[in-house]
């Protein structure tokens, strides 16, 4: 069947890929505000809770108002998404001699990235539904930030983008699994070590045939759960930079 080349293409339906409505007078709402007050109500009563109906009457607002910035809850879902991205401290490859401090820099990044999926744990679910979130303006700042990192440590442009991608699936699905269990925690009313004492019996009895699983709970059982979730991070996350370290010897020595 022959292409119309005259029909327009289609696109991935997403905030960032749509052209923005021309704007016949100065709305009495800012893009700003609705995803604050969206933000805001993420943080307080989670996804589930969110709706467009809500976001607007905690606005004072109509839907003519929020739909002049936002489509549809989708495309607000990706605003928040990259306004939460926008929290995560990016360093910049000036701060100081990447080809030693490289690690450093990741590593903060990293756990940085951590912190705000911990402030915001809605966001595991959100992640699910906020579409061309690599498109945002955060996302994108710090995408650039780190791959500005990785190849002013000696990676090619290249190999620095796999090795964005690698650090950021790690703390993305670390810090994910992390921010379920907190809240859970959180609406059990539970402290995280008596969260951990409650399931400790069953975890017990479903290790019995698991000699190897039988022991590393034993193990971690008598650990401060916070402690241990801390380094836990930290020393899989050195794993993933270890990685990247003989890459980067491999590469710089055949440069040489």
């Amino acid at each position: 069947m022959p292409v119309d080349d005259d029909q327009p293409k289609q696109t991935i339906p997403s905030v960032w890929t749509r052209p923005q409505r021309r704007k016949r007078e100065q709305p009495t709402l800012s893009r700003d505000q609705i995803v604050s007050v969206a933000l805001e109500l993420l943080d307080a009563d989670g996804i589930d809770a969110l709706s467009m109906r809500k976001l607007g009457t905690r606005l004072n607002a109509g839907a003519t108002s929020l739909y002049t910035h936002v489509a549809n809850k989708d495309e607000l879902i990706e605003l928040v998404v990259d306004e939460i991205y926008g929290e995560i401290e990016v360093p910049g490859p000036d701060t100081a001699d990447m080809r030693t401090e490289w690690r450093s820099a990741v590593t903060s990044c990293a756990q940085s990235l951590r912190s705000v999926f911990h402030r915001h744990p809605w966001i595991v679910s959100a992640l699910g539904e906020a579409g061309v979130v690599s498109l945002g303006p955060n996302a994108m700042r710090l995408s650039e930030g780190m791959l500005a990192v990785f190849e002013e440590a000696g990676f090619s442009l290249e190999q620095a983008d796999l090795a964005v991608n690698a650090v950021v699936s790690y703390a993305i699905g670390v810090s994910t699994t992390e921010a379920a269990w907190l809240s859970r925690l959180a609406r059990s009313g539970l402290s995280e070590q008596e969260g951990v004492d409650s399931l400790w019996p069953a975890a017990e009895q479903a290790a019995q045939a698991y000699p190897r699983l039988r022991r590393l709970y034993a193990t971690q059982h008598l650990q401060d759960s916070g402690g241990t979730r801390n380094d836990n991070f930290g020393d899989g996350l050195d794993c993933v930079l270890d990685g990247l370290e003989i890459r980067l010897r491999r590469t710089r020595g055949a440069a040489d």
